[in-house]
């Protein structure tokens, strides 16, 4: 006899794990590991606003070379160590009077004779004009006051913020990358390949950092920008050696390289396109230290003439005028220095923090 199957039986019921694989587009594709580290660090409210920072430190160095943006800061627009202009702003009467004071020019005369002996304060005041004119010594509001040479330190900043974060940059980068592809080689290769680059590295390493960048300062025997950018990207890599070495040496023998190794990946595709951005979260890290460290060096260099030329401006060459300056209660210039470059090395660290837990794969989110 035969029986009919009941359309809603047992066995016409839908098979709930065929439904669950029909679920969503046929053609879909997960998630790359770039595309994953970026919409995880979307997420992150620190790390965007960090970004927005560096990109505009970044703009403001981009238009001081390109642009008009502090080219005159070489220009004497106040007398020497004028006080900030909003530091002025609790004087009143008498007191404001004091504080900005009057300064009588005059025109000298064929019997006046220059004193060798004179200090630079009387010299700064000496300039050529006709007898009894009085000008103000703050004519020109300056929020960040003047220099002893009576040159706005606003601009200074401003100026010296396009040599800092350039060389930090720069020199970062550049030891960034020679750690990176040495410790990558060495630590894929192993062999003879690992042993010449530790030798080099031990010989880097074995050697005190100020004992090794005045030793490669004599050698180039040249100053400014692109000597500092060299210096220091020639002795900070091995740092980043040693960690990428030991990132290679422990990622190599896993699952997931294996398994491009089983699909015919090259050797560089494994290394670079499988490895890299699972270890790269360890090259920020190493960046951003760099960075602040090169700014740092900077100042040391341009302290023992290595770094910046006279006629140029950076954060460290202020930083080292301000040391005489603040013995004789002149603070202005090292405010402004320092808390530019604690704006910039800020948003650069949690910047780099937040791309490192977006990178790091190990992190749950």
């Amino acid at each position: 006899m035969n029986m009919q199957r009941h359309p809603n039986s047992a066995d016409n019921a839908p098979n709930p794990v065929d439904s669950s694989l029909t679920k969503g587009p046929a053609n879909a594709v997960s998630e790359g590991a770039w595309a994953l580290a970026w919409r995880r660090f979307k997420s992150d409210r620190v790390g965007v606003w960090s970004g927005i920072t560096v990109i505009l430190s970044l703009a403001l160095v981009f238009t001081t070379l390109v642009g008009p943006l502090a080219s005159d800061w070489e220009k004497e627009v106040a007398i020497s160590n004028a006080p900030p202009s909003w530091a002025m702003s609790g004087f009143q009467g008498d007191d404001a009077s004091k504080a900005i004071p009057e300064v009588v020019l005059y025109e000298p005369t064929p019997t006046d004779v220059a004193d060798p002996i004179a200090s630079q304060w009387e010299l700064a005041q000496k300039t050529v004009k006709p007898a009894g004119d009085k000008v103000n010594a703050l004519a020109t509001h300056l929020p960040m006051g003047s220099d002893k040479w009576g040159r706005d330190v606003l601009a200074k900043t401003i100026k010296g913020a396009e040599t800092s974060i350039l060389v930090g940059l720069a020199a970062a980068f550049m030891a960034t990358l020679l750690g990176s592809v040495l410790g990558a080689v060495s630590g894929w290769y192993g062999g003879i390949v690992d042993d010449l680059s530790n030798w080099l590295y031990n010989i880097f390493h074995s050697i005190p950092g100020i004992l090794l960048i005045l030793a490669i300062a004599a050698v180039l025997n040249t100053k400014g920008t692109m000597a500092v950018v060299l210096i220091l990207g020639i002795t900070g890599w091995t740092g980043t050696y040693r960690l990428m070495r030991g990132e290679y040496l422990k990622h190599r023998n896993r699952e997931y390289v294996r398994a491009a190794d089983a699909i015919g990946a090259s050797n560089n595709r494994r290394m670079f396109v499988h490895i890299l951005p699972n270890v790269s979260h360890v090259i920020l890290v190493q960046f951003s230290l760099l960075t602040v460290s090169c700014i740092k060096a900077e100042v040391i260099l341009s302290f023992l003439g290595f770094g910046v030329p006279v006629d140029g401006v950076s954060w460290g060459t202020m930083l080292t005028e301000a040391q005489n300056d603040l013995l004789v209660g002149y603070w202005w210039q090292l405010l402004s220095a320092t808390a530019a470059m604690s704006i910039f090395v800020t948003g650069l660290s949690l910047l780099t923090d937040s791309l490192r837990d977006a990178l790091d794969p190990k992190v749950i989110h």
